[in-house]
Formats: C-alpha cells, structure tokens, sequence
C-alpha cells in the first residue's frame, strides 16, 4: 500500500470515531386531542386568525401598539435575556472550533549567558558563553476526537444555545404579556377613576340638597351626614384608585426602560372587546412554547454531555507538529540549514482516579434525568395555563353579563329610592344603600372587563405568542 493511501485510509478512521453519547430521543409527552376548557362556546378560527409575532395588534390599540414597539427596543431585562444569549452563541462557537486542528505561529530572539556551574557539553570545556538564540516557527495541535468527547461538547453547547434563544423567547413573550396586562389594568383604573368622579359630582349635589332639607326643616341631621359619608367614601375610594394607576404608570415605565418621575400616560378608557384568540391545537401547543422548546433543548444538551462524561474512561490522543528556523546568528536565521520540524501523536490513558470518572458519569446521568422531569413538567403546565385561561374567559364572559344585569338593577333600583325618598315615603338610609350597590355592581362590572382582556393576554402566552420551535434551527 502506498504511503499516501495508508494515510488517508488511516485518518479516514480517525476521522469516523464514535460517539458514546446514548442515543437522543424526547420523552412522549401526554396526549391531548382537545383542551376541555375550549368545550362548544369557543367559535371556530380561521386560519388566517392565527397569532403573529406582533400578536398585541389584534387587541386593536394604537397606544398599546406603540408601548409595546418601545418596549423590545429598551427593555432592560430584554437587553440582557439578549446578553445571554450571545454568550451562550458565542461558546457554542468556541466548543466547535475545539473539533478543529489550532495553529500558532511563535518568533523571538534572545541573547544570553549560561553559567559556568551548569552542565555544559564536553566542547565548550565548562566556559561560560554568551550567544544570541533566534527563533521562529508554527506550532499544529489536533485532538483526535475518536471518542466523540469534543463533538458531544460541541452538540451539547449548540443545544445549550438554541435553549437560551428559547429562553430569550419566552422572556420577551412574558414582557410583552406584562405589558399588555398592566395597560389594560391601567385603563380599568381610568375607567374606575371617571366612574368615581362623575358619582362624586352626583353625592356632592346629594349632600348640598339634603343639606338645604336639613336647614329648611324637611329633613334630618342623620340624612344630611349619611349623605356627607356617602360622598367622603367615595371620594376615598377615588383616592385609591388613582394611587393604583399611578403604580401601574410606574410599572409601564420601568418596562419601557424610563424614569417612572419623566413618564406620562394621558388618561384613556377601556374600550372594545378582547379578540377572540385562535388556540389551536393541543397536538401543536407543545411547538409554540418558549419554555418547552427551552426545557426540550436543555434535555438534549444534557443527554450529550453524558457522552462527554464516558468519554473520560478512554485514551485522548491528540497530534503535534511544530516547523520553524533556529539560528544563533541573525543572518542565517531564515536559510535552510537553521530550519527544524518535528511531528508526532500524543496519547493519554487514564489509569487509575479513585472514583472521579465514576462521579462525573453519575452525575451527568442525574443531571439529564433533571433536565427530563422539568420538560415533563414544562409539558403539564403549558396545558394548565390554557386550559385555565380557556375557563376563565368563558366564566368570565357569563360573570360580565350578570354584573351588568345587576348594575341595570341597582341602579334602577337607586332611580325609585330616590323618588320614594322624594315622596317622603323611604329613608334616606335606602337612598345610600341603592346608591353605594349601583356604585359597586358599576365597578364590578368594570373589574371583570379588564379581567376578560388579562385573560385574553394571558391565553397569548399560554399558546406561544406566535412562537414556534422551527426558530431554533437556525440558531448556532
């Protein structure tokens, strides 16, 4: 065989050498055919309703739109999920260029004296000499990855950083989510807020009247301070309000990145309905989780360094070559009789560590074990929360209709105590009682109103958000 040929057959073996990590396969999460939530009430979704990266726009507000574009350009949790991220990118790289042969390249030039008490060759006769030693030269080092410990490394860093850019993912998705939910809370206080203000307007020409009954002798001192605690209640319940929606203009702030003290959000109302979000199938929920794909790819990355913890019981073998010139004069520094090469393989055979390798193994084997119980719970989770937010927008839907059914009662209710009282024919007890449950089943209604669109967000990020685990492909 000539030499050419025994040496490509020989690196071709090199080059095929085994991988002793086991053999990647997911676990089987449970199978749902259909989410029991979603039950006869959930209308069917055309294709086209499916949610998109920008899924905040089918909520229909220009404002939010806005917001939420401010907040993925200067978010600060955002910015460092992003720093993760690259680092993670950046050694999935370096892991992979380990496969690879390093080459170096070295030069310099020393003079210098040895010492006459040194071991010296018989030559110089023990005289100490002073020379010059010129330099230069490329160095070659290749581990031989026959036991695949160096590829498992790098399958192992590559799935550590597509769990990273899955983890970005769902870190965005939760901020976008946080976004969305406080928006809408805080223009659920501004609604409150405006309910507040113009009953406050009602109490106070109430008390004014019941005031001027008191001095003209029609009414009762205990009419007159029932309507001043009626109106001094409300006026407290304001005060609470608006402290809310200062807090949840404090939060936005900070979401997008600014100083809550240099942040306005100019008051608004709730308007609309929540959009009608299109879940899916349970069969594909699993591929539109961030945290699933985030949980799928930590398994992964854990089952190869598994590989990596085998390949510890097996020799490395790892090949040098170095070529240069030497010289003690500059002058023939660089000509061919100064030029010097030498190459060769290395092997390293471990013998004996006292259990060492026998722990590294275990504890690769119980840290994929880990990585397996959290994807099966990522699994059950991600069906909690739809389902969850699945009941809570159908119960919620029946609870807004019953509120505002109760708030056309009450209030009607309010309208005849007050002609009764008119009459002289009811207390004024029964005019604050009707006006404080008008007041309330008002606000109910309301509370339940931002509710429905929490939940509605809330179901976006339940689903994914428009995610899809197709994205990780392209990551390194």
């Amino acid at each position: 065989m000539r030499p050419t040929l025994a040496l490509s057959c020989a690196l071709t073996v090199l080059l095929s050498g085994c991988s002793l990590a086991p053999r990647y396969e997911p676990p089987r999460p449970a199978q749902v055919s259909a989410f029991k939530e979603a039950g006869d009430w959930l209308p069917a979704q055309p294709a086209d309703a499916s949610l998109r990266g920008t899924w905040w726009q089918a909520f229909g507000d220009a404002q939010l739109n806005g917001l939420e574009d401010q907040l993925n350009a200067a978010n600060a949790d955002l910015q460092a999920a992003v720093a993760r991220f690259e680092q993670a990118r950046a050694l999935a790289r370096e892991a992979r260029s380990n496969v690879f042969p390093t080459l170096g390249a070295e030069a310099s030039a020393k003079r210098g004296k040895s010492s006459a008490n040194a071991p010296l060759p018989s030559a110089l006769g023990g005289t100490p000499v002073t020379q010059n030693d010129f330099i230069t030269g490329l160095d070659l080092e290749w581990e031989v990855d026959l036991f695949g410990r160096l590829r498992n490394s790098a399958a192992a860093a590559k799935a550590e950083a597509q769990s990273s850019a899955a983890d970005l993912a769902g870190v965005q998705l939760a901020l976008q989510a946080e976004l969305a939910s406080d928006y809408f809370s805080l223009r659920g206080a501004d609604s409150q807020a405006q309910l507040l203000e113009d009953t406050l307007k009602t109490f106070d020409r109430a008390w004014q009247l019941t005031s001027n009954r008191y001095k003209e002798g029609v009414a009762a001192a205990t009419d007159v301070d029932q309507a001043d605690t009626q109106r001094q209640t409300a006026r407290a319940q304001l005060a609470a309000v608006r402290l809310e929606r200062a807090q949840l203009e404090h939060a936005i702030a900070v979401l997008l990145g600014q100083v809550p003290s240099l942040f306005t959000l100019p008051p608004g109302s709730l308007e609309g309905e929540p959009p009608a979000v299109a879940v899916g199938l349970p069969s594909t929920l699993l591929e539109r989780r961030p945290d699933v794909g985030r949980a799928e790819r930590a398994m992964a990355a854990a089952n190869a360094r598994i590989g990596v913890a085998r390949a510890a019981w097996f020799p490395v073998f790892t090949l040098s070559g170095t070529l240069g010139y030497e010289s003690i004069a500059s002058s023939s520094w660089l000509r061919a009789p100064s030029r010097f090469w030498s190459v060769g393989p290395t092997g390293q055979v471990p013998l004996l560590d006292v259990g060492g390798r026998a722990a590294i193994n275990h504890q690769a084997r119980a840290a994929y074990e880990e990585a397996v119980a959290d994807y099966r719970k990522a699994t059950l989770t991600a069906y909690q929360e739809v389902e969850d937010n699945l009941a809570g927008l159908h119960h919620l839907a029946d609870e807004l209709k019953a509120d505002q059914a109760a708030a056309a009662s009450a209030q009607s209710s309010a309208y005849h105590a007050d002609q009764r009282y008119d009459a002289g024919v009811a207390d004024y007890v029964e005019v604050t009682t009707t006006h404080a449950a008008a007041l309330q089943a008002q606000r109910d209604s309301i509370t339940v109103r931002v509710a429905q669109f929490n939940a509605a967000v809330n179901l976006v990020r339940a689903t994914g958000g428009g995610w899809n685990q197709s994205q990780l492909k392209s990551s390194p």
